[in-house]
């Protein structure tokens, strides 16, 4: 179908028809524009908060139901700020250094605290601006416990796991508050973090790249683009207190469900660093390099088949050929697991590499839509069911 898009909203790429790929009966339009949306979450109040880490801001969109929405500035003057989401009426939002806290009442975001302070981003002494993976995400378990991610500093940066506090992990904070600690290590860049329709944790991850071919024989510890193109897939993981992700020490093989890990002939060579085989499979996946970026949950709010299940903002490539398409996953709730991704909308990739959009995050608003960020296009999508 052709994306709908309103003339005051019709700067590129929207200067010429999109078309795009939805399920049978559903619509998707250009909801609002602004540059470089990331994460969303709806507030309390019916309105939708994005972040752009890019300004350090945290956007308020206040539908309208005639017009585009009004967007206004929630918070400012924030470090790049990311990850948002709301316990009640207290908005947690994740900037690149801390986690805050915020009293939300009356459209404002008021009395801020420090839930968790102190954390590693490009301007950390010991890291002199080195860091690929700064941003981070936050998520608010059914006891009341923060989680956030802190992301690799780089593709196999080993000295990010002895860190303090260490990087690549996904910490929590207690119910009440109190010190972070590390509830899962190994996870890479888990910008995707939400809580399931069952109260677990699960992350969308990124995999490493240029990872060496690992069979026996004469390409044996060699980076052969064939190989490194479908390896190694990246992580749709539930969190245990405990888990490891394995990185960069294991890499997920195979798939797309209960994946096993495999010896990294890089880093770990001769599995002195970490027992591969004996880290428990990886619940889903997704190709590798494909970038999954926000993660949410469905539990009743869109008709069937998509009324349970996790949405996955799927970036796309950055290094791959042909590349990794952007889109918007879903993955259905079964038995209090995931089943197989599908498409839930797709065609922001032309057969020749070209993209009109990168999908971001995917939330389900107050009216039943989804509602999509683009940091391409620089756009909010409304995708309508029937």
């Amino acid at each position: 179908m052709t994306v709908a898009v309103d003339e005051p909203l019709a700067d590129a790429p929207f200067d010429q028809p999109r078309e795009a790929l939805v399920p049978q009966g559903w619509t998707l339009s250009v909801w609002a524009r602004t540059a470089r949306p990331r994460l969303a979450a709806w507030a309390p109040d019916g309105q939708l908060l994005v972040s752009v880490p890019s300004t350090g801001q945290v956007l308020r969109f206040t539908p309208r139901p005639d017009a585009a929405p009004e967007e206004t500035v929630l918070l400012d003057d924030l470090d790049e700020a990311h990850g948002l989401a709301f316990d009640g009426a207290t908005l947690y939002v994740a900037e690149s250094d801390q986690v805050l806290a915020y009293r939300y009442a009356e459209g404002a975001a008021v009395e801020p605290r420090i839930v968790a302070g102190g954390l590693p981003d490009d301007r950390s002494p010991d890291l002199r601006g080195a860091y690929s993976h700064v941003l981070k995400s936050v998520a608010v378990g059914p006891d009341g416990a923060i989680y956030f991610s802190i992301g690799s500093t780089g593709n196999i940066s080993a000295q990010d796991r002895s860190a303090d506090p260490p990087r690549a992990t996904v910490m929590r904070v207690p119910p009440g508050g109190g010190p972070a600690e590390p509830f899962a290590t190994g996870v890479r860049n888990g910008t995707g973090l939400a809580v399931a329709p069952d109260g677990a944790l699960w992350t969308a991850n990124n995999g490493r790249d240029n990872v060496a071919f690992p069979e026996p024989g004469p390409s044996y510890g060699q980076v052969i683009p064939e190989y490194v193109d479908d390896h190694p897939p990246e992580q749709i993981a539930k969190l245990t207190p405990g888990r490891e992700l394995g990185w960069p020490y294991c890499n997920p093989d195979g798939g797309p469900a209960d994946l096993t890990f495999i010896r990294d002939v890089q880093t770990n060579p001769d599995g002195a660093q970490m027992d591969c085989a004996s880290l428990p499979p990886v619940e889903q996946s997704m190709g590798a390099h494909s970038a999954p970026l926000g993660l949410s949950f469905v539990d009743g709010g869109l008709p069937a088949p998509y009324a349970r299940g996790a949405l996955v903002g799927v970036h796309g490539s950055w290094n791959r050929q042909p590349p990794r398409a952007p889109e918007v996953s879903f993955y259905p709730w079964q038995d209090g697991g995931l089943g197989d991704q599908q498409t839930l909308v797709g065609g922001f990739q032309g057969d020749d590499g070209s993209r009109w959009g990168r999908p971001v995050a995917a939330v389900v608003g107050p009216d039943g839509a989804v509602y999509i960020t683009d940091d391409a296009a620089d756009a909010i999508y409304r995708l309508a069911p029937p």
